[in-house]
């Protein structure tokens, strides 16, 4: 059980950071538009990236870093571009707030969701190549990665579920502008960080 507790505070640890992914959660939660499959998602992925770390893959990544520059390299692009998407949001919001506006596609969602997830060099950092050599430490280590993938779960669940308690704070479209000019400063400033290196 201590692998499995060292494990759940590290992958804590690392993921209740802000950023572009935790955004994007927080935004479809607040929306209540295809937060489940969303969350699951990104849970699911996160699960992925951290038995594959445990198994070894953070020793090829490490030892492969051209890999890690052309992700870093589209994740900052990409973060850029949903940055303007935010402050073009927040300059023009137009009559409706988001919770008023029709969804978007199940597909479109879940690749967008994809895009954040594994176009940040920072989740194979953080997944793969911290989780995977942390729990090398550890008696289990597949008990340790168990702890990670349910650390990350909860807080994936608490975040987009409980986002739906924030909705009557911003059912005004000022709200929306304030929350998607910050998004677009977040952005902004991940994109510049992963260029920077």
């Amino acid at each position: 059980m201590g692998s499995v507790f060292a494990g759940f505070g590290l992958s804590l640890a690392l993921i209740v950071a802000i950023g572009a992914q935790n955004a994007f959660v927080l935004r479809q939660g607040l929306r209540r538009e295809h937060v489940l499959p969303v969350v699951l998602t990104c849970a699911a992925t996160d699960a992925v990236l951290m038995a594959a770390g445990i198994a070894g893959l953070g020793a090829v990544l490490t030892a492969a870093p051209a890999i890690l520059t052309a992700v870093r390299w589209g994740g900052a692009a990409f973060l850029f571009g949903y940055a303007a998407l935010a402050a073009r949001r927040a300059l023009r919001p137009g009559d409706l707030t988001p919770l008023d506006r029709p969804p978007a596609t199940l597909r479109a969602t879940l690749l967008t969701c994809l895009a954040f997830t594994l176009l940040n060099p920072h989740v194979y950092l953080d997944t793969v190549v911290l989780v995977g050599a942390v729990a090398q430490q550890y008696p289990s280590r597949w008990a340790f990665g168990t702890g990670a993938a349910a650390a990350s779960l909860l807080w994936f669940v608490g975040l987009g579920l409980g986002a739906r308690w924030l909705a009557p704070l911003l059912a005004r479209s000022v709200a929306w502008r304030v929350l998607d000019a910050s998004i677009a400063v977040v952005m902004v400033v991940l994109a510049v960080s992963l260029l920077l290196g």
